[in-house]
């Protein structure tokens, strides 16, 4: 049961980076490249495949430009 809560926020930080990128109008391969992680990368965490590590999550929100509360503020607490 508690890996299924896990594998549902990694999901879910997935699906915003995801949703957040394509509003800045970045591929996957741009957003990569901005935060100096692999393009591959990026698709497992965007896909809810990879846990990321807060070292990759703040590349990422750099990237992005955005702030962590922009990126978990509308991820509403099971």
């Amino acid at each position: 049961m508690g890996g299924d809560r896990v594998e549902d926020i990694t999901k879910i930080v997935g699906d915003r980076i995801r949703i957040i990128r394509k509003e800045r109008g970045l591929s996957q391969e741009q957003l990569a490249h901005k935060a100096e992680i692999e393009p591959a990368h990026l698709g497992r965490l965007e896909r809810g495949e990879r846990n990321p590590s807060l070292i990759s999550l703040q590349k990422v929100i750099n990237a992005l430009e955005i702030t962590f509360e922009d990126l978990f503020k509308y991820i509403q607490p099971s």
